[in-house]
């Protein structure tokens, strides 16, 4: 196999270990198995969030269980769905970047309406001793079902992009 090859082939593996990784991600947190998440995250990781009106820092797994975990408590039903994904892979560095499109699907405990919400993860990631790991996150929501009663009960944000060589 040429060096060429043999590069196309460790992003093809590359590139499903980081969806194995998102798609676990999205397991924990519709699971709340919040105990797993410093599996999937280096004890450093941070996840700078953007929910459209207010904004928030968080270092390591156990901050942010936490704060994930208190956000959840309102919905007797919830849901990670991953809609899309867009991932760079720097083979020699064993590292990844990518754009994660997905939804959360959400009943609320207090008067069993069905909500949802839009957002979009930037993630940085890397491969050390064969396991894949989040190192940065930030989180930006792009529409989410407001409080019940407004005419378009559907907020809607801009759309952030981040370039994914500036993850």
């Amino acid at each position: 196999m040429s060096n060429t090859e043999a590069d196309l082939v460790a992003e093809t593996v590359y590139y499903i270990a980081v969806r194995r990784l998102q798609n676990t991600y999205a397991d924990i947190v519709t699971r709340r198995a919040w105990a797993e998440l410093p599996s999937i995250m280096d004890p450093g990781c941070t996840l700078s969030l953007d929910l459209g009106d207010r904004t928030r820092e968080l270092r390591g797994p156990g901050e942010i269980a936490e704060f994930i975990s208190g956000a959840l408590e309102r919905f007797s039903f919830f849901e990670f769905v991953v809609l899309n994904s867009v991932v760079d892979v720097n083979v020699p560095d064993r590292s990844a970047t990518s754009r994660l499109y997905m939804a959360e699907l959400r009943q609320n405990v207090s008067d069993g309406r069905r909500t949802n919400a839009f957002g979009v993860y930037h993630d940085a990631m890397s491969c050390e001793d064969g396991t894949w790991r989040f190192l940065r996150r930030h989180y930006a929501s792009y529409s989410r079902t407001a409080i019940e009663g407004p005419e378009n009960e559907q907020v809607v944000f801009d759309l952030p992009v981040i370039p994914l060589d500036a993850i």
